[in-house]
Parts: structure tokens; C-alpha cells; sequence
């Protein structure tokens, strides 16, 4: 398999978050908030602040995820990461070459656990629902895709409706839920026919698309592997996107959750932007001016002069 060429990155995103959490004793944060390296974008100016200089050791995951571990003493903490990221014009998948999937004798070892169920994803419950529905699809992409339209079509998106406890069979019979929960559907179900499927969170700005809630968020989503490469498949839009990038990825949202908290404290404040900028014009810590916003519009704007 030879490696995939950098597609130009012609378009410029500012991305961030800003959270509080109040401890009421000794308590820990596992942070995942910082991009994943990857092709599809580069980082241009990152910034993150830990508190007031809060004790943290930064680690990589078994995922590859790049995790932060945060002493909290009680009282208030506040947590900022901002950056300007390059993404591609390009949509999703753009340039993967049309792929076979492999057997579970040809995956790579590292790839093998993501064939199997996992807390949100149990793709045990569901093998005969699945065969029922898109065992005449076609292996491969074929079927992936088909995957990712029957929950777009038949899963109802209900903003502010998303719950921690809820698994992939739990969505699938009450018939809605955020973009957590149609991720998890569509990776169980693409599990339940061996195709090696994983979780996958990050920032997704409106870049050629115009978005009327305009709502800003984490986005999750699913990869599947084929071919020795892993395809992007959104089940919440169902269209390739442009501009994605990547935070942290796993079996399931326990393995990309953007904090995990051990102790006494409680989120109280929450806020992500994701959205297109000129390039050079703003910085990293700069206030947040959605005037400035170029996408959530149906035209792409790139960063070539206009």
C-alpha cells in the first residue's frame, strides 16, 4: 500500500474551546482537546491553557490520542484551547482509492479490536438486525454506505436529546438522538459484518454547507477501514464534508470523550467554535468575532486570492 499524497491545504478554520469545572475536593481531568497529527489538516498557531498553571502530564493513548492529566485542587478552573488550522477544499474521502475491505486474516493486529463490540457499540445486538436490513448490500463500501443513509433517514437528530448511558441498541430503539449516538449506531452496525469501525470525535466548521441553528459543537462521527485505509462515514449529514478535523478517536465515546472526570467535580461551563476565517487575520487568543465567519454558506471560499 503506498501512502497517500498531502492534499493542498487551502482553506484556513479556527477551532477551539473554552470549559470551567468546579471541584469540590481532590479531583482529576483526562483532557482531549488538542488535534490529532494528521493529513488532512496542519495546525497553524495552537494555544492551551490549563487552569492557573494546574499540575498535568500529557501522554498518548493506546489510540493515539493526545491525552492531558489535570490536578484540581477545589474551587474553579478554567480550560482554553484555540487554534488556526489549513484543511483541504476538498471533501471527505476525496482521494482514497475505491478499496475491498479485508478478511479478519488480513487486517493489521493494531486494527482487530476495532471489529468488535464495545460499551456503546454493541454490534452483538444488533448482527441480525443488520443482516436483515444490508446483508444483500454489496461488502465493502457498498455497504457502508448504505449503513450510514438508513440511520441518516431513519434516526430523528434532536438537539440537547444525548444521554451518557445510551448504546447503539438503545438508540436504535427509540429512534432518535445527537450525533454521538448516530455515530455509535453506524459503527456497531458496520462491526456486526467484521468491518473494522471506529469512533470518532472533533471540530466541524459549515464550510460549504449553510447550517440555519448554526450551532457550534464537538462533532462525532465514524471511520471504517478498507483496503488499508479508513474512509470517513457520517451518518448525521450523510454528505462528504469539507474541513474536518480530527481530535481523538477509540472503540466507542469512552475512548474520545473531550474530559473524563475522576472525583469531586462537575462541568459548568461549555463552548466550541469551529468556523472559516481569512487566513492571516486572526490569532490564536484573540476574541471571538464571528463576524469574521466565511463559511455557513453554500460558496467555498479558499484561501487563493479572490
Amino acid at each position: 500500500m503506498s501512502p497517500l499524497a498531502v492534499p493542498e491545504l487551502d482553506v484556513t478554520v479556527r477551532v477551539g474551546c473554552s470549559l470551567a469545572y468546579e471541584a469540590t475536593g481532590p479531583a482529576w481531568l483526562l483532557l482531549s482537546l488538542k488535534p490529532r497529527p494528521n493529513r488532512n489538516h496542519a495546525i497553524v498557531f495552537q494555544a492551551l491553557t490549563l487552569g492557573d498553571n494546574l499540575p498535568a502530564e500529557e501522554f498518548t493513548d493506546s489510540h493515539g490520542n493526545q491525552v492531558f492529566r489535570v490536578a484540581l485542587t477545589p474551587g474553579t478552573h478554567s480550560f482554553r484551547h484555540d487554534a488556526i488550522v489549513s484543511v483541504s477544499s476538498q471533501p471527505d474521502n476525496h482521494d482514497l482509492p475505491p478499496s475491498a475491505p479485508l478478511t479478519p486474516g488480513e487486517l493489521p493486529p493494531a486494527v482487530l479490536r476495532y471489529t468488535l463490540p464495545s460499551r456503546y457499540c454493541d454490534s452483538d445486538k444488533l448482527t441480525n438486525f443488520a443482516w436483515e436490513k444490508f446483508g444483500q448490500v454489496e461488502h465493502g463500501l457498498p455497504r457502508v454506505q448504505a449503513i450510514s443513509q438508513w440511520v441518516h433517514e431513519n434516526i430523528e437528530y434532536r438537539y440537547f436529546s444525548g444521554r451518557p448511558d445510551l448504546s447503539a441498541w438503545d438508540v436504535l430503539q427509540r429512534g432518535y438522538g445527537v450525533c454521538r449516538d448516530f455515530a455509535h449506531l453506524a459503527v456497531a452496525l458496520n462491526r456486526a459484518f467484521n468491518l473494522p469501525a471506529r469512533y470518532v470525535t472533533g471540530h466541524l466548521a459549515d464550510i460549504g454547507v449553510s447550517e440555519p441553528v448554526d450551532h457550534m459543537d464537538f462533532h462525532a462521527y465514524a471511520e471504517v477501514y478498507l483496503g488499508g485505509h479508513w474512509f470517513t462515514t457520517d451518518a448525521r449529514f450523510h454528505v462528504p464534508r469539507i474541513g474536518r478535523i480530527k481530535v481523538s478517536c477509540g472503540q466507542d465515546a469512552v475512548d474520545s470523550a473531550f474530559s473524563t472526570i475522576y472525583g469531586g467535580a462537575t462541568l459548568s461551563y461549555f463552548q466550541v467554535w469551529a468556523y472559516q476565517v481569512e487566513r492571516g487575520t486572526v490569532g490564536v487568543g484573540d476574541l471571538l468575532d464571528f463576524s469574521k465567519r466565511l463559511d455557513n454558506q453554500q460558496t467555498v471560499l479558499t484561501d487563493a486570492p479572490r
